[in-house]
């Protein structure tokens, strides 16, 4: 496949993004050393604009070198739902109705575990907000595993160590936890229905080995950190007045509308608007919308999409160089420098693949979607959540990626060997 100048361009440009997503804590920095134009560089040490700022190059290199027509084009023939369902399930879970109740779920079953202080809560929410991915969509989970972790943990105040292995965790927790079912993890919802992967398939072939996975690496985490976590009480936060069950019903309701409908931009746009309105009718019952949270992810995300869609001319032969085996190590890897439903989209593309080959491709691409923020689409929703409780609200790639090594191993084992 011989690539255009644009595809080229597109290349670099993708390249560049993925190395400034390494470095957005300097410039972060710089905007403390030239006050005068701060703005500018803490924009550019936003995780979450750095996609959409590179895309937005992109989209200028092909106006230029073709013309408005064929840059307006492009635009149109990206996909751009995922961004904006990302985007409204972000903010409709992280609402005071639907963490209240879910939180309160969590802390029954911690109360079930005789486990001291932190631990039994900890490992209650790292291993069953994940799977919860599987029936909610793995956005949800995130923003409500980030925001409970937020206001119950990290709120509390814990060491470095364990923000980051929290983190880490949460990440591969939520990439394999929505693997349950057919519809909730972008990698598997991409090849679904073309591969007949129906639910009783993800379960009986996926499903449970995720779990296992998810279970263990929630347990191997609170037992390594189980002095701190024994020790550590849950931060107290503002009384709130309880949410009327009417009220909380309602918000399921839409909830359950989006997810359903997660798929058709246009309806669950207009139930997200519907939404906004019964918000605003009942705010004493609210907390601040986190709008800006959700608009950067979407922004992000949408940037991963216009980038994304010029990398097919040499993703999609490295992919089919591979053996089957290979191909699950492969997708790992280049999960972590591409988004993880890019990969499984373009395997969709192929004809003929074996049952091993597709296997293999769609579990590595989940494996790796805990490594870095660009490799699943929920990670930046829980970074954009959680960034704050670390220094300089800036979390390092680097400590992410080791952080999230022992639980992607983890992973690894339970798709090869069970």
């Amino acid at each position: 496949m011989t690539p255009s100048t644009v595809e080229i361009a597109g290349a670099c440009l993708f390249a560049i993004a993925i190395l400034h997503t390494f470095t957005a804590p300097y410039f972060s920095r710089l905007g403390e050393r030239y006050p005068a134009h701060a703005g500018i560089w803490h924009l550019l040490g936003e995780v979450e604009a750095v996609f959409g700022f590179w895309a937005l190059l992109l989209v200028l290199f092909i106006f230029v070198s073709g013309g408005s027509g064929r840059a307006v084009e492009y635009l149109d023939t990206r996909n751009f739902t995922e961004p904006l369902f990302v985007f409204v399930i972000m903010v409709m879970a992280a609402t005071r109705p639907v963490l209240q109740t879910v939180k309160r779920g969590i802390g029954a079953l911690a109360r079930a575990i005789p486990l001291p202080g932190s631990m039994g809560f900890y490992f209650t929410v790292l291993a069953l907000v994940p799977l919860l991915g599987s029936f909610i969509t793995e956005p949800a989970a995130m923003t409500l595993g980030a925001m409970i972790l937020a206001r119950s943990l990290f709120d509390g105040g814990i060491s470095d160590r364990l923000r980051y292995a929290t983190l880490g965790v949460l990440f591969v927790n939520v990439s394999i936890g929505g693997t349950l079912t057919s519809f909730a993890a972008p990698p598997v919802l991409m090849v679904a229905a073309k591969w007949n992967w129906d639910m009783a398939y993800m379960l009986s072939h996926i499903g449970w080995k995720a779990a296992l996975a998810v279970l263990v690496n929630a347990g191997a985490a609170t037992l390594l950190f189980r002095r701190e976590l024994a020790a550590h009480r849950p931060a107290a936060g503002a009384a709130e007045a309880p949410v009327p069950v009417a009220l909380v019903i309602v918000h399921l309701l839409f909830l359950v509308g989006v997810v359903a409908f997660s798929h058709h931009s246009a309806v669950f746009m207009g139930l997200f608007l519907f939404f906004l309105g019964v918000a605003h009718a009942y705010e004493r019952y609210q907390d601040r919308l986190i709008l800006r949270e959700g608009l950067m992810v979407g922004f992000f995300l949408a940037g991963l999409v216009v980038l994304g869609g010029q990398q097919q001319w040499w993703l999609q032969p490295l992919l089919l160089s591979m053996s089957s085996e290979a191909v699950f190590y492969g997708a790992t890897a280049l999960t972590a420098v591409t988004d993880n439903a890019a990969l499984t989209y373009l395997g969709s593309l192929v004809e003929g693949l074996s049952e091993e080959f597709k296997y293999a491709l769609v579990t590595g691409a989940v494996t790796g979607g805990g490594l870095t923020v660009i490799a699943n689409a929920p990670n930046p929703a829980g970074l954009s959540i959680l960034k704050g409780y670390f220094k300089d609200e800036a979390v390092s790639p680097l400590y992410l990626l080791l952080a999230a090594l022992a639980p992607t191993c983890v992973a690894i084992l339970a798709f090869r060997l069970l």
